[in-house]
């Protein structure tokens, strides 16, 4: 007789930012999987609570070797979001456990803040709010925006968010261009979506930038002094994926020197910052605290979801969205 045979399955979550668990343990309860809710999500405490647990569930605790290495029977680790940088993947498979996402959720919340917090920089809405609740009523301060129609719209990665912002690009007339070494040009096509193989080729022609890229070794601070300096001076920036995809010096050099012209952030490299970021001073920039992928439906979907993931994987054995 096995271990497995004789206890029931458990999940440890190891953090949460939600006002509650209820919803968590109504799908563990349904599975027959005991849970518990870690009181802290430092490496000492995880491991020790971790060590006969079946599953973790993730959202925004570091899961590293130190604690992964303590792991004595996890078959899973269910990072609860679309990234999954906070897990050591190496670590996960050198123990043979399984480490899953959830990236079919929030795609429409995303892409609606993308374009919207796009729209608010291209048409300078944030700063002739902050005029007119000054006082000041100068509708001159309008006259730069440019024309939305017969631009290019760029998409750095070409998933199913990029995909999604790419169909509100097309309704303002927008011509969209992609690069993403994953999607074939066929494939994007027919999305309408032409792809462009040659990364500066893409920074060349683009005149707003938008990236969907995880965060990994390949594509951190892809977009740097370097990168900034093929784009064109009128071009903006559009990231609501990771922050560290930017290297946050660079663009703040380039948005003072009038060599981009703006930038639209709902991630940073450091969150939360250490009070208001540099960037956050300039007229031409928006930052919003990380929301793009909240709405009244999009939490409680990740809940379940993440929740439903762990379940899967500990009575079939597989899990829905592996990432390693």
């Amino acid at each position: 007789m096995t271990r497995d045979d004789i206890m029931t399955a458990s999940v440890l979550m190891t953090d949460t930012i939600f006002p509650d668990t209820s919803l968590e343990q109504s799908v563990f309860k349904e599975n027959g999987i005991d849970f518990e809710l870690s009181p802290s999500h430092d490496a000492a405490t995880l491991s020790e609570l971790g060590r006969d647990v079946d599953a973790l569930l993730v959202v925004y605790a570091q899961v590293g070797a130190d604690v992964i290495d303590n792991l004595n029977h996890c078959k899973v680790i269910v990072r609860a979001g679309i990234g999954y940088n906070n897990v050591d993947l190496e670590a996960a498979s050198r123990k043979g456990i399984v480490v899953a996402n959830v990236p079919d959720y929030c795609q429409d919340e995303v892409a609606d803040h993308t374009f919207g917090i796009f729209l608010a920089l291209a048409r300078n809405i944030c700063h002739l709010n902050e005029q007119v609740r000054h006082g000041t009523w100068n509708a001159n301060d309008g006259k730069s925006a440019p024309r939305l129609r017969g631009k290019t719209f760029g998409l750095l990665g070409c998933g199913a968010i990029g995909q999604q912002v790419a169909k509100r690009a097309m309704a303002f007339g927008l011509n969209v261009v992609g690069h993403d070494p994953y999607s074939s040009a066929e494939a994007l096509s027919r999305q309408n979506i032409h792809k462009i193989d040659d990364l500066n080729e893409f920074l060349d022609e683009v005149d707003y930038l938008s990236l969907h890229l995880p965060l990994n070794d390949q594509t951190a601070h892809i977009i740097d002094k370097s990168a900034l300096g093929r784009m064109k001076e009128s071009a903006l920036i559009i990231n609501t994926s990771r922050g560290g995809l930017i290297e946050e010096d660079d663009l703040y050099n380039a948005l003072i020197e009038n060599r981009i012209a703006g930038a639209a952030m709902d991630v940073l490299e450091r969150e939360p910052p250490h009070g208001a970021p540099a960037l956050s001073r300039l007229d031409n920039v928006i930052i919003t605290p990380h929301t793009a992928f909240l709405s009244q439906d999009s939490v409680s979907e990740l809940r379940r979801k993440a929740s439903q993931e762990v379940a899967r994987t500990l009575h079939s054995g597989t899990p829905a969205h592996p990432v390693n």
